[in-house]
């Protein structure tokens, strides 16, 4: 996969050398470019932004660099990259969005700063590329680069041959299947006692059902007491008897198609 990130602020993306990531580009997985904003600005200050017509507070990024940026790198005739532009008014980042993200050949990341991009540009935009604005949470960020950082690296694990053990994605809090809304369990290692803290005996069994059952009730206690909006997601026909009882003593029982608390 190829990314194309473009911001003022192109060293904050040094974290995309290091770990995991960092070997994927070495290993020619993923083939990330960075690009400064300001190439695309001529005067000699290098401005990219300017007031917002109809007043107010702050600044707005201009058309014309960004415009002349996208012309660059998805000219007319080549290669068509989704873009992608952080924003808190944007649709929800979810692992189902990284999933589609991952199967794209090229993704291009537009990183917004101050009071965000002159909206003209993403108009512009959807004329001649699939366009997506996408927001982390119900917050504001200085600019984009913090959001595009977390959303390359949601995308980039989730490629073929970028995570040693391909299982992991599949454990995943979030990840797809019958039970994509719950949350990922508490998980353990050695040493099987610490500070007087024992590991659950069940994970000592060796019987592989009993600690898959495990794992399900605890990712149904974990969701019903840390994101229990999540439960209403849930499809009642993929719960059995077991999930029921464990969901109604956490003071979420199911009644018909319905969760309620």
């Amino acid at each position: 996969m190829r990314i194309d990130i473009v911001s003022i602020f192109p060293e904050y993306f040094a974290p995309l050398e290091v770990s995991l990531l960092g070997k994927a580009r070495r290993n020619g997985l993923l083939d990330v470019h960075l690009h400064d904003l300001r190439e695309w600005a001529h005067d000699r200050h290098r401005t990219v932004d300017d007031t917002p017509y109809g007043g107010g507070p702050g600044m707005v990024m201009k058309p014309e660099p960004w415009g002349e940026a996208l012309d660059t790198l998805a000219p007319a005739g080549g290669e068509v990259p989704r873009l992608v532009v952080p924003t808190p008014s944007g649709r929800p980042f979810t692992q189902a969005l990284a999933t589609r993200y991952a199967a794209e050949p090229r993704l291009l990341f537009a990183c917004g700063r101050y009071e965000g991009i002159d909206s003209r540009v993403v108009e512009e935009a959807r004329t001649r590329m699939p366009v997506d604005e996408v927001s982390l949470g119900d917050f504001v960020l200085a600019g984009g680069e913090v959001a595009v950082l977390v959303m390359v690296e949601a995308v980039g694990r989730l490629l073929p041959g970028v995570l040693g053990n391909a299982d992991s994605v599949a454990d995943d809090s979030f990840a797809p299947g019958a039970m994509e809304s719950l949350l990922e369990g508490p998980v353990y290692t050695k040493p099987p006692v610490w500070r007087e803290r024992p590991i659950p005996d069940i994970l000592l069994s060796g019987h592989h059902g009993a600690i898959a059952r495990w794992r399900r009730d605890e990712a149904l206690r974990r969701t019903a007491r840390n994101r229990p909006e999540l439960l209403a997601r849930l499809d009642p026909d993929a719960l059995d008897a077991h999930d029921r009882k464990v969901l109604a003593e956490a003071g979420f029982p199911v009644r018909g198609e319905d969760m309620a608390h």
